[in-house]
């Protein structure tokens, strides 16, 4: 049986969707408003997913505060009240929300593989962007 256990994170982050393969005018075709030159921000909303067998000791998929430890530490810690464009990962790459979903999935994988988190293994990363705007990234 695998059941799953999800927990939302908040974290605020601003960043400018620019590529410098692009001229000026194909990146503001491109990115629109999100191309502002002094950037813009969101309150992002992550919702993390574990996946596994009930514990049966605990009666939980994985540790809570564990959980909440790892994301403060890999995510929370990192990425609040920053540019994500100042960020090493996003030196070579746009930093959109869907390559953001993507950092943070493999930033916290291992952590699920070290077995800090029991037996759970990773089974998503959600990123609300805006209020109509999510993404989703589950691995490869």
């Amino acid at each position: 049986m695998k059941a799953y256990f999800s927990r939302r994170y908040r974290f605020s982050a601003s960043h400018r969707l620019h590529n410098d393969a692009y001229s000026e005018q194909e990146n503001r075709e491109i990115y629109g408003k999100c191309n502002n030159p002094h950037g813009h921000g969101h309150n992002y909303i992550l919702e993390v997913t574990a996946a596994g067998q009930i514990d049966p000791q605990t009666g939980m998929v994985c540790d809570m505060a564990k959980l909440d430890q790892a994301v403060r530490k890999k995510v929370i810690d990192r990425f609040d009240h920053t540019n994500l464009n100042l960020d090493a990962s996003f030196r070579n790459l746009v930093p959109t929300t869907e390559n953001l979903c993507i950092e943070i999935h493999q930033n916290l994988l291992p952590v699920f593989a070290s077995g800090e988190l029991g037996q759970a293994m990773l089974a998503r990363v959600r990123i609300e962007e805006t209020e109509n705007n999510f993404f989703e990234y589950a691995g490869i």
